[in-house]
């Protein structure tokens, strides 16, 4: 139990030592409210957000606005910046759309699922705890904050860049990659609402080209995102061209497809069907089905 509250208070440490490091870097060349980089200030909102939103929920042991709470802090923190820094150029406000839609869809999405469900597992053991549920609400501040990070520096920037090639390519990756997450989570609601794939697992549709084809879009369309801030960053504001990569590497390596892939295989690992089904389908890059 102590090496868990030491874990966890050491896990929020390294959180906010991150996004500080970023917060310096996407704070160079940007503009400043109050003698206050903008760009620090959009990250201090998304922490604030969730350690808010933790009060009420450890006190009533629940998850239910997890989801709900960071789809509604994307909106917040980038609708927010935008409105602060009061230059609504053509990038700005277009990456400020994108990241709302994407933020409504998903949260929606996410918030109707655990309604449905009742409860989310992986926080069955997280919830009782103060200092790992606390965890994993900074967690998801840092999520949301690198995530937008290249789209926050970019609406913050002192010389924001005009519409150009780089734009049009990044909306097409983002309508690309935003397609791909609808229509593949879409594809496995439907499934699952089927009472004739009651303890089944889904290998067809989308699902026939990659085992997380909904993971795929979803790092597509960051990538979008990072495409169409790019030209108006400078110096170290590259930094936050880490968003997509981080959302890579959140979805591939810690709490995205390694727990998925783990729960299939304690409830599938038996079924030959899903041993042929992992052989021949790609974990992540969708390719067409043998």
């Amino acid at each position: 139990m102590k090496n868990q509250v030491l874990e966890s208070l050491l896990a929020i440490a390294v959180a906010l030592l991150v996004a500080a490091a970023v917060g310096w870097a996407g704070s160079q060349g940007g503009v400043a409210r109050l003698g206050i980089s903008l760009f620090v200030l959009a990250g201090l909102l998304a922490f604030l957000i969730q350690w808010i939103a933790f009060v009420p929920a450890y006190l009533a042991q629940t998850e239910h606005y997890f989801d709900l709470t960071g789809g509604l802090t994307y909106l917040v923190v980038m609708i927010g910046t935008l409105l602060l820094a009061g230059r609504f150029d053509a990038v700005s406000v277009l990456l400020t759309l994108l990241v709302s839609v994407w933020a409504l869809r998903l949260g929606s999405f996410l918030f109707l699922r655990i309604r449905q469900a009742g409860s989310d597992q992986r926080f069955d053991d997280i919830k009782p705890s103060f200092t790992r549920f606390l965890m994993t609400w900074t967690l998801q501040g840092l999520w949301v904050f690198l995530t937008l990070a290249a789209a926050l520096a970019a609406t913050t920037s002192a010389a924001p860049a005009p519409i150009g090639l780089l734009t049009y390519l990044g909306v097409a990756v983002w309508v690309a990659g935003f397609a791909i997450e609808v229509v593949s989570d879409d594809q496995k609601r439907a499934f699952r609402k089927d009472p004739a794939n009651a303890g089944r697992f889904i290998r067809t549709g989308l699902w026939a080209w990659s085992r997380h084809p909904n993971y795929f879009g979803e790092i597509t369309l960051w990538v979008g995102i990072a495409l169409i801030a790019l030209p108006s960053l400078t110096g170290w504001q590259y930094v936050t061209l880490i968003s997509p990569l981080f959302v890579y590497l959140l979805l591939t390596r810690v709490s995205g497809i390694p727990m998925l892939e783990s729960r299939a295989e304690e409830r599938w690992g038996d079924d030959p069907e899903f041993q042929a089904y992992k052989a021949g389908t790609p974990v992540l890059f969708p390719r067409r089905p043998r």
